[in-house]
């Protein structure tokens, strides 16, 4: 009797320890309802990483800087080189007019810049959903609305530093050209500072309107195609000559830099207030990251 106790007591021993000492499945901590989340400043290391990483992006930027710079600095040597063809009439209106600050930024510049961060923007996103990597991210973080917030967040911060220093060096050069000839401003000049944030600020509102496109369409051609539609052909098709065209044109970012960078505005029939304009910046830049955060979160991967 005491035998047979012993021998249960051991045989129950050993299977507890047995037990003890087997290791966990491999699976079980996937399996773990307590891991921490990952934080918001996390998610926005992990998307400055991947931007780090896209060897073709300094390229993209690079580009466009030159030939935002070639625009800008071309009609400002331009002006300088036929200086002397001028009247002196014109030459003496030539600040006044505001002139200097038309060549600071110019539209066509504009326009390449729209285009090239339109593109950059929507890229950020199309690119993860063509390669598939975006399963991958999803993946590791479920909660798909903090992962494209994070990802609206550093595009957001990464073109507006880019936009803010490519302004400046335009607005230096140009008007480093044009002081040559005694018809360059500075900073301090009325207008100038409002010009220069303006097409700064365009930057890294064409890159959230091309990201909020990506997010929705997930096709690199259509999205391109959406993101030009959107940002150029509808500012060029909507004038301010009818009531209802000024209306929505006004809602642009394009006509909304126009608004901004014009030096002496002249207000047309319909014509509209900076303040409307800076708030069209605005609302483009939230409503654009808000519709690629709801876009994920209702829509399959």
């Amino acid at each position: 009797m005491t035998t047979s106790a012993t021998t249960a007591t051991a045989t129950t021993a050993t299977a507890t320890t047995a037990t003890t000492a087997t290791p966990p499945p491999p699976h079980a901590a996937a399996l773990r309802t307590d891991e921490p989340r990952p934080r918001f400043r996390d998610l926005a290391a992990a998307e400055w990483i991947k931007i780090r990483s896209l060897r073709s992006l300094p390229i993209a930027y690079g580009t466009t800087a030159l030939a935002v710079l070639a625009f800008n600095l071309g009609t400002a040597y331009d002006t300088y080189s036929h200086w002397t063809a001028r009247t002196a009439a014109d030459r003496a209106r030539f600040v006044e007019d505001g002139i200097p600050l038309q060549h600071a930024f110019n539209a066509n510049a504009a326009l390449v810049l729209m285009l090239a961060l339109g593109a950059i923007g929507a890229f950020a996103v199309v690119g993860e959903y063509s390669t598939g990597t975006i399963r991958t991210t999803f993946a590791a973080v479920p909660a798909r609305g903090p992962v494209m917030a994070a990802k609206a967040v550093v595009l957001g911060a990464l073109t507006t530093v880019y936009g803010l220093l490519l302004a400046a060096a335009s607005f230096a050069g140009t008007q480093a050209i044009l002081g040559a000839r005694d018809a360059g401003v500075g900073l301090d000049h009325p207008g100038a500072l409002r010009v220069l944030l303006a097409s700064a600020l365009l930057a890294p509102v064409s890159a959230l309107a091309g990201f909020a496109l990506g997010a929705l369409i997930r096709h690199t051609a259509t999205t391109m195609i959406a993101t030009v539609t959107v940002l150029l052909f509808l500012s060029i098709a909507l004038t301010d000559g009818r009531y209802w065209s000024a209306l929505l044109g006004h809602t642009l970012p394009y006509q909304a830099w126009l608004r901004l960078a014009e030096p002496r505005y002249v207000p047309p029939e319909f014509g509209w207030s900076q303040g409307g304009a800076w708030t069209v910046y605005g609302v483009w830049g939230a409503v654009a990251a808000a519709v690629a955060v709801l876009a994920v979160r209702r829509r399959d991967q």
